[in-house]
This record gives structure tokens, sequence and C-alpha cells, in this order.
């Protein structure tokens, strides 16, 4: 097992040297040193020798281990399915090459061996990429046992898609995500709920009114009773009295800036050619002045009746002689046309009175049209000395109150009282002191009002 040392092996050799040899050198320093070390070395040897366990002798028939070795790197590695598929079309070839000629069956039998070939080659690589499959699949299985069977029963690229959208819709209650749900307040939840329902509502396709939903009760199905002849009737009458009511109220509007815009005698002679005209336009007046909450001739009469009885009126512009019915004194109606067998026709500045015959004149919303002077020249020609004119006019026709009384002072009155406290309308008193101061020719701008137009609605 080691090696003696040269000293031990050359002593003997050394002492039975002959006579006429020579004596060989003692041994030096150097040389006793590395005989030191080499048997150190051999009783290293020996000690590691006695620690091993002894190996069993070795049988005949059993190789060892560098023999097994060998035969491994020998054995050749096993070939593929598809270089196994090649060699065997290989080996077919040439046995078709030493029995013969090729033949037309021949080659359709070799067409078929081909096409063998390349579906197990399919077959095989298929096999291969659904193997890899599964094992990607067991390594992001599912926690639900239930899902993995039926992901594991499906093959194919659908199935992974399948399991995939699986998991990430529906994770499972075990499994713990790095991201834990916020817990929500009564309020979001609720506005979240609503968001909902407008998302759905918004893409839902409207239904149309035909289809009713077939749990609807039988009430909603049923169809409404056909319509009778009378209610076809009172439809149509309902619609022409509304169209006419609309064309009443068109030709009133006209009727009206008629009146506001020419002068007194040009409205005579369109009452006088038209009297239905005349009737319309009082029916829209009167349907107007109804809305107002108090209606002026009703002042006017209930300033007269504290007054003597005795007192002779003169009303211009009477209209219905609704002023000769509400007081007990004398009345001269006067108008345009007639409503009543009360009313005398003419124009309101030539009315058939004596001078100074009346004790009271009234203009009750009829100073209309562009001669406004030759109405209250006309009244003070009737009046008596002292007496009382009363106007009642529409609050939105006076631009300036003051140059509109200094216009009727200056035609032979003066102011007694004044009230413009009404929403509507402003009420005046004048008393009679004389013939008018100013000439025909003589221009009073106060007498100018805006004339009153209805607006359409």
């Amino acid at each position: 097992m080691f090696e003696e040392p040269e000293w031990a092996e050359e002593a003997p050799v050394a002492a039975g040297l002959p006579p006429g040899a020579s004596r060989p050198r003692p041994a030096s320093a150097s040389q006793i040193k590395g005989s030191k070390h080499r048997q150190l070395l051999a009783t290293l040897r020996a000690l590691e020798a006695a620690s091993l366990p002894q190996q069993p002798p070795s049988l005949p028939g059993s190789d060892s281990e560098e023999d097994v070795v060998e035969r491994k790197k020998k054995r050749p590695k096993k070939a593929s399915s598809t270089t196994a598929s090649i060699e065997v079309e290989k080996k077919r070839k040439k046995k078709c090459q030493q029995q013969g000629p090729p033949g037309s069956d021949y080659e359709e039998k070799e067409v078929k061996r081909k096409k063998k070939c390349l579906k197990g080659d399919l077959s095989a690589s298929d096999s291969a990429e659904e193997q890899k499959r599964k094992r990607k699949c067991q390594k992001q299985v599912p926690s639900n046992p239930a899902q993995h069977q039926d992901s594991e029963n499906q093959t194919g690229p659908k199935a992974w898609k399948s399991s995939a959208t699986n998991d990430q819709s529906k994770p499972s209650p075990g499994s713990t995500s790095a991201n834990p749900p916020q817990t929500l307040s009564r309020k979001q939840w609720r506005n979240r709920q609503k968001n909902k329902r407008r998302h759905k509502n918004k893409f839902r396709p409207p239904q149309p009114p035909d289809q009713a939903p077939a749990t609807a009760p039988k009430e909603e199905t049923e169809m409404p009773p056909a319509p009778s002849p009378d209610n076809h009737e009172d439809r149509a009458g309902a619609l022409r009295a509304r169209m006419a009511q609309r064309l009443d109220g068109a030709r009133f509007r006209y009727l009206n800036e008629q009146l506001y815009s020419g002068p007194s005698s040009a409205a005579q002679r369109l009452f006088h050619e038209d009297p239905e005209a005349f009737l319309l336009y009082h029916r829209g007046f009167q349907s107007q002045v109804k809305k107002w909450p108090l209606q002026p001739v009703d002042r006017i009469a209930r300033d007269l009746r504290q007054r003597p009885a005795s007192l002779v009126v003169a009303d211009f512009g009477c209209g219905d002689c609704r002023l000769a019915s509400s007081i007990r004194n004398p009345v001269y109606c006067f108008d345009l046309a007639s409503l009543d067998p009360r009313v005398t026709v003419c124009d309101m500045a030539q009315v058939p009175l004596e001078d100074e015959s009346v004790d009271v004149a009234v203009f009750c919303l009829s100073l209309m049209g562009t001669n406004i002077r030759d109405f209250l020249e006309e009244a003070n020609r009737v009046l008596k000395q002292g007496g009382l004119l009363k106007v009642a006019e529409v609050r939105s026709r006076f631009e300036d109150v003051r140059t509109f009384l200094g216009a009727v002072t200056k035609l032979g009155f003066k102011v007694i009282s004044k009230d413009l406290t009404n929403s509507h309308f402003f009420l005046f008193d004048f008393e009679k002191t004389g013939p008018p101061r100013v000439g025909p020719k003589a221009q009073l701008t106060g007498l100018k009002l805006q004339p009153c137009l209805y607006k359409r609605r």
C-alpha cells in the first residue's frame, strides 16, 4: 500500500559490498527531511485506508460503477417520434426499390403512408403542446375543484381562455389578494347601484308602444271603446268654437287698432257699413275689461249715486248703456253703433244736444281716435257753467299726466280731483270754467295719448 524509503532498500546492499567497492556517501540533511516527509505521508494513507468501510468483493457477474458509466455513454440516445418515422420511411423506400419499379398503386400507397406519417407527427406535436398547456393550467389551478375538473375536461385554447377568464372574474373566497376590497359606506353603495341601473337603461333598446308586456293586466291591454258619434260631434263643436274664438280675437285687435289710429268719422263709417263689427268689438272689449279688479264704469256710477238724481248726464261712448242702468239720473247715451234702444248713434264730436243742456259729461274709456280735442270741446259746449266732466282712461296711454291736465284746462276746465291709485286706469274730475281759452288752430300736444293695443295671446 505504501512505498518504503530508499535508504531502507540500499542499506543491505551497502552492507554486502565487496571489499574493493566504494562505500556510498552518508545522506545529507535535505535527504533526511524528504525521508521524514515520506513517512508522514505513508502513515496518513494507512489511517485513511483503515477509516474507509471495507467493500465486499465484487461478484464475477456484477459490473463496477465505471463499467456502468461506460455502458451508458456507449448506449445510443432514443430517437424522437419524428426521427423514428423518418427512418421507417427510408427503410420502406429501400424495400420498394428492391422489389420492383414504382407504379400507380405504389404511388397511391406511398401518398397514403406519407399522410399517415404527417398525421402521426401532427398528433405527436399536438399531444406535446397539450401536455405543456396542462402543466401551465396545473400551475394556475383555482381553489374551486369543480372549476378545475371542468378545465381539465375541456381541451384546446378555448378551455384555457375560459379558465383564465373565470379565474379573473371570480376570485376564490379562500385566496388572499394583494389589494383587499374597500369597505363602502351606505351612501356610496346606493350611488353605485343607481349608476348601474342608469347604465342598463341607457343601453336597453326602447320598447315600441305596440308591444305591450306579457304580464300587463287586462285593464291595460283592453282597447278603449270606439268613440260614439256624439263624441265626434262634441269634439267638432269644441274645435269650431275654439277657432271662432281665435278669429274673433284677431278681428277685435284689428278693429281696436283702426279706432285708435283714425278719426271718429272714419270709425262711424266702418261700423255703419258692417254693423256686426261693432258687436264683435264690444264683445271683445268686455272680455278684456272683466279681468280688471275694478271696472271704471262702476266707480263712476258709485260717485254719481252720491249726487242728486236730478242731474242730467250725457254718456259719450255708452256701449251697452251700463251706466244708465246703474243710476237713477236721466242719461243721454251716444255711441257709434247701437246695442240698446236708448243709444243715439252719432259721431261724438257732434252730438244732437243744445248748448249748456247737461250737468255731467262722462268719457269712460272712450277717448279714442286722433280727434280727442273735438270730443272735449263738444263736452264744453253741452255742459252748463260749473258742470262736471268725468274722464276714465287706461293707465298705459298716459306718458305725462301733467301735460294732459294742462291741455284740458286750456279748453275751459279746471281739475277738481284725480285718482292715480288704480293699477289699470286713471280717473279725473274737471269743472267747467268757461269757453276754451285757445283758438281752434292752437296745438295741444298733451292731448295726444298712446293707442291702447292688445297683444296676441
